[in-house]
């Protein structure tokens, strides 16, 4: 299968400025090295896509939608307590985050093609707000495109980023064919301080999410030893399409986690997935860059996906 792989300006433009731990040169950081090594000559080089209106708001509450194109032409304020601030057109470059998952989702479902968007899953983001560096939510509206577009009801998320992903979790905690399996820092120890291993969702879907909080410090190593049971989790479910965000933060030396995880970890998690999409679901599956502040290492990382998703 042939691997699209998400680049363009638009992508990039999504980024709080100069100082900022989510700048907007992280994008061009990957890019750098993956050109270096000669991946983009073994994908298909894809250009940005701006969601519409109306996919923000398969996932998203109208007010919202609005309150960020308000404040986006307004080019200053936060959108949530702090944390993501308003500047002018982060409307736009956020609507070309989630188009671009969007756009892999629908690829993926023609036929013969995995993607990776590099700059996309933002998945702090709620239905009704924003948080943690993210506006809209691209996981979410993947999930909502999955179904009412596509007809797909099992969907299994994976989310290997240091922090744990409250905005897609708790969006879709009583929901029994959403799929979860979440390792990240122990939320006592980092934001958004949620994931605990006793939250397996509510209602009908207990049992159908999993928590793997890990120590500050946990290293490779520990997460081998965790990996298995996720692994079987998933498999367990017999998913149509498998969501994979594959943030770096958890690498070593990341300035705002106590991860010290290497990019073998990334390697082999997308490796595993990949070949758990061929058994069980033809192959779908979307990759998203999530965190990562450390240049070299979200660049390390994503590449090491780059290269698990194609050879």
């Amino acid at each position: 299968m042939r691997l699209q792989l998400y680049y363009g300006a638009e992508l990039a433009r999504y980024g709080f400025g100069s100082g900022h731990p989510f700048g907007t040169d992280r994008l061009g950081a990957f890019w750098q090295l993956c050109t270096r090594k000669g991946l983009d000559l073994e994908v298909d080089v894809v250009r940005p896509v701006a969601a519409t209106e109306s996919e923000l708001l398969r996932f998203h509450a109208p007010e919202y939608v609005a309150r960020v194109r308000r404040m986006s032409d307004a080019g200053g304020g936060y959108l949530d307590g702090g944390d993501t601030p308003a500047y002018p057109g982060v409307f736009e470059a956020a609507s070309y985050v989630a188009g671009s998952t969007l756009d892999a989702v629908r690829r993926v479902m023609a036929g013969g093609v995995r993607a990776f968007v590099p700059i996309a899953g933002l998945h702090h983001a709620r239905r009704d707000a924003a948080g943690g560096f993210c506006v809209f939510n691209d996981i979410g509206m993947a999930i909502e495109t999955l179904r009412t577009v596509h007809n797909i009801r099992r969907i299994a998320y994976v989310d290997i980023d240091a922090h744990h992903g409250d905005g897609v979790f708790y969006s879709y905690d009583s929901d029994p064919d959403i799929f979860i399996v979440d390792v990240h820092e122990d939320g006592r120890y980092l934001y958004p301080g949620t994931g605990a291993a006793s939250e397996t969702g509510t209602g009908p879907a207990v049992g159908t999410k999993l928590n793997v909080p890990m120590k500050p410090g946990a290293d490779d190593a520990d997460f081998q030893r965790a990996w298995p049971r996720m692994e079987e989790f998933i498999r367990a479910r017999n998913p149509q399409f498998i969501l994979l965000q594959a943030g770096a933060d958890s690498i070593a030396g990341d300035p705002l986690t106590h991860l010290n995880y290497t990019v073998a970890v990334h390697s082999h998690v997308t490796a595993r997935l990949r070949q758990l999409a061929d058994e069980c679901c033809c192959g779908r599956m979307v990759v998203m860059g999530g965190g990562g502040y450390d240049r070299d290492n979200l660049a390390g990382a994503w590449t090491a996906v780059v290269e698990a998703m194609i050879r």
